[in-house]
């Protein structure tokens, strides 16, 4: 080339020197290429094991879940070991993988139990390799509060009446149990109807009131079968009356209007005393240990009532049930006796009886024995008053617990 001269490249040349580039058999290009694309491959693999170890993590997070929340149902005379043993075998059968070590399981005076429990893998990888990273530890933990929950309740009968004989019944379903399972008669509370009439003489003629109450006797027994025990009964006593009265604890009060055929008389008022009387070595009605029991209800059979039976864990007739809030004392009662009285089930209402006892408190309540149609808002058009008040510990039932991490 001549001085001054300037070099003109054609296409051709260029692509052909690109060709060469490219066909070289010299070993130089492919390398770079190869090196060039580890940290893409690299990039795209520690992707790949990320994602592997987020969905192992979900894994082992409802493994432990589970296996934490399956302890909760033991027996409170289980160890901690006992209890690791059981979450560790809860936790693989869920899909856990690794080892889950229960940290702390704590049952406070009130029966409140809280436990903590954790769990951890190392998950092989399979890209991260090639930066010599083998395993990736995953972790996840889990804690749950149990709160204290019925064990025991104290069955009291306040008053019952009506023209029809009924029986209420505390049944209860075990741990385990399944629809083959035949439901444990705990407790049953019989009313027997006695008509009671009243009658007086003026100007000839007799005139004649029936108690519209219809107060009887009742007993309350606990077991059932030839195991049952009587451990209260009340006898209900009228008379009729010409005078009004103001009723008194228990005594209770009904009128009639007292009739000669077609002819009116006086009204008639009814004085009730019920008396109400606990068999010796007991002194606070039925007292029933539902402390095994899975499952709790209450069903009132009435033979010659429209609607029977009754049942309070069945929405189509738990809203003749009655239910009050509780109340420690009867002074605490007494001071605001509207706040306490029982409150009819909403329809299509699935009572929890557990629930609808109190924890160391009386609750009120009553039954409508089907002669009237709810919704009947006013407890005193129920038949069958009792009170019962609950005592509450540690219980295996699982829906009395909470995940709280």
């Amino acid at each position: 080339m001549l001085a001054g001269e300037i070099f003109v490249c054609k296409d051709q040349d260029m692509r052909g020197l690109a060709g060469r580039f490219v066909s070289s058999r010299s070993g130089s290009f492919a390398p770079i290429i190869v090196l060039s694309m580890i940290p893409l491959i690299s990039a795209v693999g520690f992707a790949v094991d990320y994602t592997s170890a987020v969905q192992t993590r979900s894994t082992e997070q409802a493994a432990l879940d589970a296996a934490i929340l399956s302890i909760t149902t033991m027996d409170t005379a289980s160890t901690k070991a006992q209890r690791q043993v059981a979450m560790q075998a809860s936790y693989v059968a869920n899909g856990g993988q690794g080892d889950a070590t229960l940290n702390t399981f704590t049952v406070a005076a009130d029966g409140t139990a809280t436990a903590q429990a954790s769990a951890n893998f190392a998950m092989p990888t399979l890209f991260m390799q090639i930066a010599r990273i083998n395993t990736v530890p995953v972790g996840v933990s889990s804690a749950v509060s149990k709160t204290p929950a019925l064990v025991e309740a104290t069955f009291n009968v306040d008053h019952v009446s009506g023209y029809w004989n009924k029986t209420m019944t505390l049944y209860g379903l075990p741990f385990g149990w399944n629809s083959n399972t035949t439901p444990t008669a705990m407790m049953k509370i019989d009313y027997a109807y006695k008509a009671y009439n009243y009658s007086y003489t003026s100007g000839g003629k007799t005139y004649t009131a029936a108690d519209p109450k219809g107060y009887g006797t009742t007993t309350i027994s606990t077991g059932s079968g030839t195991s049952a025990k009587v451990v209260q009964s009340q006898v209900c006593t009228p008379v009729g009356q010409t005078t009004d009265f103001t009723p008194t604890a228990g005594t209770y009060r009904s009128t009639a209007v007292a009739k000669s055929g077609s002819t009116t008389g006086s009204t008639i008022y009814f004085k009730t005393t019920c008396v109400t009387t606990n068999s010796a070595g007991s002194s606070s009605g039925a007292t029933v240990d539902v402390s095994m029991m899975d499952q709790v209800y209450l069903q009132m059979d009435v033979p010659s009532g429209p609607v029977n039976p009754l049942k309070s864990n069945s929405a189509s007739t738990s809203n003749r049930l009655y239910l009050g809030a509780g109340y420690s004392t009867a002074a605490q009662k007494a001071l605001s006796p509207s706040k306490y009285l029982p409150v009819e089930v909403n329809s299509n209402t699935i009572v929890d009886i557990f629930g609808a006892v109190p924890c160391s408190e009386t609750s009120d309540q009553a039954w409508e024995d089907g002669g009237n149609n709810p919704p009947l808002p006013d407890v005193t058009n129920a038949d069958f008053f009792y009170s019962v008040m609950g005592k509450c510990a540690f219980n295996k039932r699982a829906s009395d617990t909470l995940l709280t991490q």
